[in-house]
């Protein structure tokens, strides 16, 4: 295969069901599905896939003015889901590629029957003056984006352990921070303003999928008022309070992340997951 599929080094395993997409995070790539992805292979056509600029995807392809914005990787997504013909798809997104995600939907609704949101956030910066929380004030987010211009490493590892949580298995922190470093200092300070510059909450309304979004009940980066916005934008849409901490549930909790994501699908008939 060639085009999307090996320019987002996308991978494919498990049934001959109902395609399952899973998008990873900031800063990360396929593996970090490792823990959860294969759990639902006996029901789904699993597809994974790399961010272009992360993991084994195709550095060359990747340009400082379609990937300046989520809609530029929206359109990543749209043009693997288009190569791939996926049709169906349970679409798994976590952190901003949640919002990646809801774009790509909203662009090709016919294509989606379900989005599954980990630790989504639409809008990491307060707005005193609307009552909105995102957990940010916009100094700090401005100095985030100045502290990562200065020095990617320095930068990747103090905020590993604050995405992570879970102060008790470093090895977890050691991972993000690991990933973070391997990422191009371009491609970082490009895709971080992306990310944390970003406002889609006008979008929410329009998201038509049943959607399910999975917040943990303790998070640095998308605070639990952030995931009952997106419940109360969303039209169709439940939120589910994980016992997990941190921002990577996937990594931290993936049983608990698995399990919660398994009973939305069987509840919701998608696919064959009630097997």
């Amino acid at each position: 295969m060639s085009g999307a599929v090996t320019r987002n080094n996308v991978r494919l395993s498990g049934s001959a069901g109902p395609p399952m997409l899973f998008a990873h995070g900031y800063g990360c790539d396929q593996t970090m599905w490792r823990y959860v992805a294969p759990r639902f292979e006996h029901d789904h056509r699993i597809v994974q896939f790399d961010h272009v600029g992360f993991g084994g995807s195709d550095r060359s392809a990747w340009d400082p003015v379609r990937h300046a914005t989520l809609a530029g990787y929206a359109d990543d997504l749209l043009d693997i889901v288009r190569e791939l013909d996926l049709r169906d798809i349970v679409f798994v997104g976590h952190s901003v590629s949640a919002m990646i995600g809801a774009l790509a939907a909203m662009a090709e609704p016919d294509r989606f029957t379900h989005l599954v949101f980990i630790g989504p956030s639409p809008r990491y910066i307060d707005e005193p003056a609307t009552g909105y929380v995102g957990g940010f004030g916009e100094q700090d987010i401005h100095d985030l984006i100045e502290a990562l211009d200065s020095n990617v490493l320095s930068w990747s590892t103090a905020m590993a352990p604050v995405i992570m949580g879970n102060v008790d298995r470093p090895e977890l922190a050691a991972e993000l921070a690991d990933s973070f470093c391997r990422i191009d200092q371009e491609v970082a300070q490009t895709f971080v303003r992306a990310t944390f510059l970003a406002d889609n909450r006008a979008d929410l309304p329009r998201i038509s999928a049943p959607t399910l979004i999975l917040q943990c009940r303790e998070d640095a980066i998308a605070p639990v008022a952030v995931g009952e916005y997106v419940r109360d934008h969303v039209p169709t849409s439940e939120l589910v309070l994980l016992d997990a901490t941190g921002h990577c549930p996937n990594l931290s909790a993936p049983d608990e992340t698995s399990a919660a994501i398994r009973e939305y699908l069987t509840v919701a008939g998608a696919g064959r997951s009630s097997s």
